[in-house]
């Protein structure tokens, strides 16, 4: 693994005399930005205090730039590493200001006097963060957001090659959520620092990761590219859920859909439907969705969300099968909504729905006015 800035090799963590997890084998690239997930209580903030030396490893290595983390000495370690945990700082009259300045430290002699270039690397930090008007005040007087502000500026100030986070977007709203994750992005791929965090955040991790590290039971469950892990089964496997779903199109996760013969039918297409789709979901009504391509935005909501979906596949005319199985269906429910409807070549029996519907007595028009049915004899 010699091409990696950081590997592990067989690692055991764990509290005590018992392993929590063993055999954690990972390798990231410098500049890589790798996201712990899993559900609460996996181990993950084990593994990255572990990797800190904040716990004793209790089986297997850890390398930083091809050295064994145990010979490096906790000066060497303050030079290449930066960590911020979640456990809260109590510290007695500091201001933000020197909370930050503690990031020098390494660098310092022993009576910790910074330089005026020490000094100018803590307002570059603050600044990167946003929180130079923090400066002055009391580090227990700022809010929960601010603080995690404050203390990433203090490993920014650090100069590391490899910073580890646990949870850092906690607390924060979502404008500081991505601010946060952008400085991080920014750190990773123009500076070379590789970052390994945890997150809850499970979109977001599809967004700014590199790797992905998902902690489960004993051993680790997968370890991978974004596109690899955030597969709808995989999601469900990890976090266990019964209740809802994982969606890889949208990286959300949805509720579970109403249950019941569908009440409504739903013609849409071009993403109009989707508003419709979770409307009806939120008023807990069973719906039926068609006919829909199975490469629309459309699609990929409404298979999650709909009680039936009638597809068809890409870039053919509808056909005989796909139109009776809506037609049949149409007929059986009590409402017919036409959200928005894009009509083409391909699709052109979509009109022949929205006729049926609109001789039933059943259609509603809603949206932006792409269902207008006037003029369709």
């Amino acid at each position: 693994m010699a091409e990696y800035y950081f590997h592990t090799e067989n690692l055991s963590v764990g509290y005590g005399k018992k392993p929590l997890i063993h055999d954690i084998c990972v390798g990231i690239r410098r500049g890589e930005i790798i996201t712990l997930i899993g559900p609460n209580g996996s181990g993950k903030s084990t593994i990255l205090k572990s990797i800190t030396r904040q716990l004793q490893l209790m089986g297997g290595k850890v390398y930083l730039d091809r050295k064994d983390l145990k010979e490096l000495s906790y000066r060497e370690l303050s030079k290449q590493m930066a960590v911020v945990l979640t456990e809260r700082m109590d510290p007695e009259l500091m201001t933000c200001h020197d909370i930050v300045a503690t990031g020098r430290y390494p660098y310092t002699g022993r009576l910790g006097i910074l330089s005026r270039e020490d000094e100018d690397k803590v307002d570059e930090a603050m600044k990167a963060v946003h929180a130079e008007e923090l400066g002055s005040r009391d580090f227990h007087a700022i809010s929960d957001g601010q603080r995690q502000r404050v203390l990433l500026a203090r490993a920014i100030c650090q100069e590391p090659d490899i910073l580890i986070l646990d949870e850092p977007t906690s607390f924060l709203d979502i404008r500081h959520k991505l601010e946060l994750l952008s400085i991080l992005r920014n750190m990773a791929k123009q500076k070379g620092i590789t970052v390994i965090m945890s997150l809850h955040e499970i979109d977001l991790a599809e967004k700014i990761s590199d790797k992905i590290l998902c902690v489960k039971g004993e051993t680790i469950a997968h370890f991978g590219a974004p596109e690899e892990i955030f597969r709808e089964d995989t999601i469900r496997e990890l976090y266990s859920i019964d209740n809802g779903s994982f969606d890889p199109v949208f990286g959300s996760i949805e509720l579970p859909r109403p249950k019941g013969e569908p009440e409504v039918f739903v013609i849409a297409n071009c993403g109009a439907g989707i508003p419709v789709y979770r409307r009806l979901q939120k008023e807990n009504v069973p719906f039926a969705a068609g006919i829909l391509y199975t490469n629309e935005i459309d699609y990929q909501l409404a298979r999650i969300l709909a009680e039936q979906v009638i597809s068809e596949n890409p870039f053919c005319r509808i056909s005989d099968k796909a139109y009776e199985e809506a037609l049949a269906l149409l007929r059986g429910c009590r409402r017919v909504i036409l959200a928005g409807l894009t009509i083409g070549e391909t699709n052109e029996r979509m009109k022949d729905l929205v006729r049926e519907a609109k001789a039933l007595g059943k259609l509603e028009e809603i949206g932006n006015g792409y269902g207008n049915t006037d003029g369709w004899h």
